[in-house]
């Protein structure tokens, strides 16, 4: 484990309390890959509500520290502890090996709850793009020491061969995460059983999906069409619309129209997670 580090000047300067960011922390190995988080610890006597943050990219790409930071700030605000990893990445990896170390991440932080001042029964995963896809796969079918408490989705596909059909193609980054070429009955259950509408069930824990309406990469339809999943089997679940936004929630801090979502992600997760 690396050493505690002080926050950073940003935090510092926007933060009414001292908190403390830890960084490069070694959280699983599988087949010797070292993959890495960075927490944010809380001032304050805790434990905390905390939030495990997967960051997009195609499921080929991006890091704890690329797409999703300006996540960090409001969630730091907000008084919750935080943490963002890293996880193996296409094509050197196949499905489900990231699925897996979603896994390994809810699993090292109950594990380590106390260090960090984090309630284990509070926590709640948040991803986007890809790592909106990962986190409600994981939410759906987490269990005992792999169950959450909430599940924050940005604009993640859902409904995988719904979204080949709506697109037309199956598209490069998920027929390389899958290993399929050609749209026949394999690779259609290959999709379906890598999407998280098929795992919907009434013991798994209150989703809010957060989505742009201009989205090109995944279509809007795909929260609503899992949030209705969700509600028929009498699971609570929320879709937050955000008119005229494109993919991506490093292209909406360009736009102060965009930015409401962060007060609704927080608000949320505090009455979720109280």
């Amino acid at each position: 484990m690396r050493p505690v580090l002080l926050i950073s000047a940003l935090f510092v300067s926007t933060l009414p309390l001292v908190a403390e960011l830890r960084k490069d922390i070694e959280f699983s190995s599988p087949g010797g890959v070292s993959l890495t988080l960075d927490a944010f610890v809380p001032d304050g006597k805790g434990p905390f509500p905390a939030v495990i943050i997967v960051h997009g990219g195609g499921w080929e790409a991006g890091s704890k520290t690329t797409y999703v930071p300006p996540l960090f700030e409001p969630l730091s605000r907000g008084g919750f502890a935080w943490f963002s990893i890293n996880y193996r990445l296409a094509p050197a990896h196949r499905f489900e090996a990231m699925a897996e170390d979603v896994d390994a991440a809810i699993r090292w932080v109950k594990k380590n709850a106390k260090a960090f001042k984090v309630d284990p029964k509070r926590i709640a995963l948040m991803g986007e793009s890809a790592g909106g896809h990962l986190v409600s796969y994981a939410g759906a079918r987490g269990r005992g020491e792999t169950k959450v408490a909430a599940v924050v989705s940005f604009y993640g596909v859902h409904d995988i061969n719904a979204r080949s059909r709506k697109m037309g193609a199956i598209g490069r980054n998920i027929e390389q995460l899958l290993v399929i070429s050609t749209p026949n009955a394999e690779a259609e259950e290959k999709q379906r059983l890598a999407s998280p509408v098929t795992y919907v069930h009434k013991q798994m824990p209150p989703y809010l999906m957060i989505h742009g309406t201009e989205d090109k990469a995944v279509p809007y339809d795909q929260s609503p069409l899992m949030c209705a999943k969700m509600k028929e089997a009498g699971v609570r679940c929320e879709v937050f619309t955000v008119e005229g936004a494109p993919h991506g929630i490093g292209a909406w801090e360009k736009n102060p129209a965009f930015q409401e979502y962060k007060e609704k992600m927080v608000e949320w997760l505090r009455q979720t997670l109280k």
